[in-house]
């Protein structure tokens, strides 16, 4: 037990030091002001540690400061150093502003998506600094973020869904980092906000019946946009896949075009065969660029890669307003379903969507090709209205 009590402590009032034992003692100075000292003997030195005042701080709270610093040097930590390193940890600790620009700059590099590298760091300035951007990411908790999720999170739930993603991302960096001590607290502040409801994402598509007439638009139409357009019908391949295409990626000879993994959505390398009417274009696409190896297949402005405002306008401009671009791939995986017998695996793989089940994808070693070939031919077959070509596709049962 210490010497001192609560009431012997408050009643000090001479200048001096007043012992409570094992170094703890309540200094008085001439002043009249009072604090808590404690005295120990370090490699055989002696050290004074300041605890704090008497005001701030009663007997029972300075004797268990006492302690931590006791356990501290057992330990073998130098409380003194440990201060001194946390203060300058301090002093170091970012804003959530200066975070997501550190953090975008570290990640951008690793984002295939040109548009979406922009639009990371813009929609935290537009929904996420007005609130947050000036304070340290140490100091951010669930309800700030949740509040500034709030305005938007009903009127704009998809921009609100990757405002919060992105959020998240920049607080898990800063814990990564060390300058905050927890993750982000995105699932309780997910809790706090309202359900969303639920919408149809999936992209507008044109009925395949459909497609052929806007195939006959776009070939009367011309223009590089109205053939990059037809090119993606034919391959049923993505906007950027088609718009980022080189020369280099092409075969014409074998019929084959290879689109690099940096620009697919699964991250690997796909191989789409070529049907004749694609070959086509490709021929009539020369007349536009240089036809160099590393050379856009469909150049935009200044020799540079189609922007996706050029295919979509050839699609309104060709009288399709209710559809999307993307939608094009679904027109193709419906016609593949409903007029053909082909394996949902191979129209999967000319859609280059990743197998869901693991095991299945570590065992599977083909990527169809010959059948994706046929597949892709009996489909240009159709959008020429050459209905002949599509009754010879293999059926179910004749590819087990």
């Amino acid at each position: 037990m210490g010497k001192l009590t609560a009431l012997s402590a408050k009643a000090a009032s001479k200048p001096g030091r007043y012992q409570d034992g094992n170094g703890l003692a309540l200094l008085v100075k001439a002043s009249g002001a009072r604090s808590w000292m404690l005295r120990i003997q370090v490699d055989g030195r002696r050290r004074d540690f300041g605890l704090g005042s008497f005001n701030d701080l009663s007997l029972a709270s300075a004797r268990e400061a006492a302690d931590a610093i006791r356990k501290q040097y057992k330990s073998g930590i130098d409380p003194v150093a440990a201060k001194r390193a946390a203060k300058a940890a301090r002093t170091t600790i970012p804003t959530f502003r200066a975070a997501a620009k550190t953090a975008h700059g570290e990640q951008k590099a690793a984002w295939r998506n040109t548009k979406h590298k922009a639009q990371w760091l813009s929609s935290l300035e537009t929904y996420a600094f007005p609130s947050i951007g000036d304070l340290l990411v140490d100091q951010i908790d669930g309800p700030m973020i949740r509040d500034l999720l709030l305005p938007i999170w009903l009127d704009k739930p998809e921009t609100a869904r990757r405002v919060r993603q992105r959020v998240g991302s920049v607080l898990d960096w800063s814990h990564s980092k060390g300058f905050r001590a927890l993750e982000a607290p995105m699932r309780s502040v997910t809790k706090g906000l309202p359900r969303q409801p639920k919408k149809d994402r999936h992209f507008a598509s044109l009925p395949y019946a459909e497609v052929t007439n806007l195939m006959s638009h776009l070939e009367e139409s011309g223009g590089a946009g109205a053939l990059a357009l037809q090119f993606l019908i034919l391959t049923a391949a993505r906007s950027g896949e088609v718009r980022g295409a080189t020369w280099e990626e092409i075969d014409l000879e074998a019929a084959l075009w290879a689109v690099p993994g940096i620009r697919m959505k699964a991250g690997k390398e796909h191989i789409v065969p070529l049907s004749d009417p694609a070959l086509a274009i490709l021929e009539k696409v020369k007349l536009l660029g240089t036809g160099r190896s590393n050379s856009p297949v469909f150049p935009g402005n200044r020799g540079k890669a189609m922007s996706d405002m050029t295919i979509s306008k050839a699609l309104k401009t060709a009288g399709a307003v209710k559809c999307t671009v993307h939608g094009f791939r679904s027109s193709f995986r419906d016609w593949a379903a409903e007029m053909t017998g082909t394996q949902g695996d191979v129209v999967e793989a000319a859609l280059a969507h990743s197998i869901s089940n693991r095991i299945e994808a570590a065992y599977r070693r083909t990527n169809y090709l010959e059948k994706r070939r046929v597949l892709m031919n009996a489909w240009a077959a159709y959008l020429g209205n050459m209905p002949s070509n599509v009754l010879a596709m293999p059926t179910r049962e004749s590819n087990p």
